[in-house]
């Protein structure tokens, strides 16, 4: 990517000033939302609500035109009907604005000739004056570093920054996978919503993303593309040098009709996708759980390649049915689960017994409960020294810890966990499935994740998301 292009797509993550267009004082209306948000985020340039009423919001004066703002103004986001769209542009130009986001509705998505028109009209002015545009319909640009959160929320939660970057069609999706990855430790880089993309699209910031050194994983929703082999190449400089994870929404004839709704969006059929997708070396996910659970798995983990799995069960109790669970989820997935050696065997057997114990792998250790918590640690030590597998799995269940064990052995066991990654030389993944004492299972995960751990509710989910990072094409 040229330079000044990388330059004119840091002004999207990274601008000196915010007008937001259509910010009334009334706190309940987007525009509003969006002052607010950006003001409780951080945001660390300057903010300039604009609205032809005037007023102020948050403190904060309200100009009744982008003209009347006293100093420059580099990026906008319009919240204001389409009818007043085309003049919008024309003030931003008359401004010297960089780059205009558009939350605003009633293009192309609807299908008629009037949106068609609106949109090439915009574009066409635009592009005349170098001026950039996001969206319309979406809710633009996100980069918790910079205190920007994404859309029109009060709240302005960005979580911490990190090295997660994506870019989706849909607003709703991309809002989604900010809320799954705050409550899962996931820290952002930068994110896009890009709605109809009549200008800057997923193309422009996958090879933004690809160049950018704050960004090392990426992700992606989309729903169609309107220059299949621009997608293409960019998807292949991205997945080049950081691992992509896409998932494709209107994948069936029902969901691609839904998508030329919605982001007016044209979709060409699942294999075909796929076949790209697969070609460019990018790792596809069908949900959004599949989306954010890979994304999880490469920012704690990095780009892994296992070749086997060592699962491990029953730290107080129940280990058997997770033995075996966990060996459906696996083969499900094409996951070798390979038996232990012989001499990690007799290590096990000599250290907790043979009853009540699955030693072959996986692991049933619940037999160890009644030898004290060293004799568990050794007892995970052993299966996690066996050199026929190079990732380990553990169950942790903290209802029946807490019942066989006790609360406060069970934070033990999670300090030590904390630590096993740094001692035995290899990746660690946690299954924490949910239960009745959630707010103890939520501070173990929290605790975990902070460590750098990946944790998933459900053995399939895990199974799922390194099968997908593991498979994936170099």
């Amino acid at each position: 990517m040229l330079s000044d292009a990388r330059h004119e797509l840091d002004g999207v993550f990274h601008p000196r000033s915010i007008a937001v267009v259509g910010a009334s004082s009334d706190k309940r209306k987007s525009g509003a939302k969006w002052v607010l948000g950006l003001k409780a985020a951080g945001y660390r340039g300057i903010l300039y609500p604009v609205s032809s009423g005037g007023g102020s919001i948050g403190g904060m004066e309200v100009f009744t035109s982008l003209s009347a703002i006293p100093g420059d103004v580099e990026c906008v986001i319009a919240s204001i009907p389409a009818r007043s769209a085309l003049k919008l542009v024309d003030e931003c130009i008359a401004k010297g604005v960089r780059v205009v986001q558009f939350f605003t509705a009633g293009f192309s998505e609807t299908r008629s000739a009037d949106g068609d028109a609106l949109e090439r009209a915009m574009i066409e002015r635009a592009r005349s004056a170098g001026l950039r545009i996001i969206g319309p319909n979406c809710i633009g640009s996100f980069c918790p570093k910079s205190g920007i959160s994404l859309g029109p929320s009060p709240l302005g939660k960005t979580g911490s920054p990190g090295h997660v970057s994506f870019v989706s069609q849909s607003g709703g999706i991309a809002a989604k996978l900010v809320e799954y990855g705050i409550a899962r430790n996931m820290r952002f880089a930068k994110g896009v919503s890009v709605g109809n993309s009549i200008d800057l699209d997923a193309s422009d910031f996958l090879r933004y993303y690809a160049n950018d050194d704050d960004t090392h994983v990426i992700g992606a929703y989309l729903e169609g593309t309107r220059n299949g082999s621009r997608l293409f190449t960019a998807l292949c400089e991205a997945t080049a040098v950081k691992p992509t994870v896409i998932w494709k929404g209107g994948r069936t004839e029902a969901g691609a009709e839904a998508a030329r709704s919605h982001t007016g969006s044209l979709a060409s059929s699942a294999p075909i996708w796929s076949a790209m997708l697969r070609q460019a070396g990018a790792i596809e996910a069908s949900n959004l759980e599949e989306l954010s659970d890979c994304l999880l798995l490469l920012q704690q983990l990095g780009p892994i390649r296992s070749r086997g799995v060592s699962i491990v069960g029953g730290l107080a109790d129940g280990g058997g049915g997770i033995s075996v669970s966990g060996s459906d989820a696996c083969a499900d997935n094409g996951i070798p689960v390979p038996l232990l050696h012989p001499e990690t065997r007799q290590k096990l057997v000599e250290l907790i017994g043979e009853v009540g114990s699955i030693l072959r792998n996986p692991v049933d250790v619940s037999p160890a409960q009644f030898r004290g918590l060293e004799t568990l640690y050794e007892a995970i030590r052993i299966v996690a020294s066996d050199p026929s597998s190079d990732l380990l799995i553990i169950q942790e269940d903290v209802d029946i810890m807490h019942s066989f064990l006790g609360v406060p052995e069970t934070r033990d066991v999670n300090a030590f966990l904390r630590e096993l990654p740094r001692h035995i030389g290899k990746p660690l993944v946690i299954v924490l499935p949910g239960g009745s004492t959630e707010h103890h299972r939520v501070e173990a995960e929290e605790q975990l994740l902070d460590a750098g751990i990946p944790v998933f509710p459900t053995m399939a989910r895990a199974a799922r998301a390194i099968a997908l990072v593991t498979q994936r094409r170099s």
